[in-house]
């Protein structure tokens, strides 16, 4: 069992009954980069989330719908690189950011869509939910 999924198996974590609508190369071609592993296993296993993870709450898009809700927000038009994967309920969105280096960071960013805005909440989507697990905040 992945790391992530030892966090989510604490919570009512909704399995996926049926593969993605979407392939994850139809979603790379459009962001111009690979997904990362761990959110790609995420993916084909859940089809979304919605819980508090330590005192945060989250809420994990369904991948089937992840390029319309990223088009309705239009974070494709404005921040290139990024993948809206979820919000936080407060105003934020939750996103894999494709740095420049090859490497990804996942940020934590207001729906007023400016990069400038971006806050690092974890280098990888594990590693993401496991700052959320030890109780650190989005802002700490």
């Amino acid at each position: 069992m992945e790391k992530f999924e030892e966090i989510l198996s604490k919570y009512e974590t909704v399995k996926r009954s049926n593969k993605p609508k979407i392939t994850f190369e139809e979603v790379e071609k459009i962001i111009g980069f690979k997904l990362p592993e761990d959110y790609k296993s995420y993916a084909i296993k859940y089809s979304e989330f919605e819980d508090m993870i330590g005192e945060q709450n989250l809420r994990l898009w369904n991948f089937d719908e992840i390029i319309e809700i990223n088009e309705e927000y239009e974070i494709f038009e404005y921040l290139p690189k990024t993948l809206g994967i979820g919000d936080n309920g407060s105003g934020e969105f939750i996103a894999i950011k494709k740095l420049k280096n090859r490497k990804i960071r996942i940020v934590l960013s207001p729906f007023l869509i400016e990069e400038e805005a971006h806050i690092e909440i974890g280098n990888s989507f594990t590693n993401f939910l496991e700052r959320l697990e030890d109780g650190i905040g989005w802002f700490d």
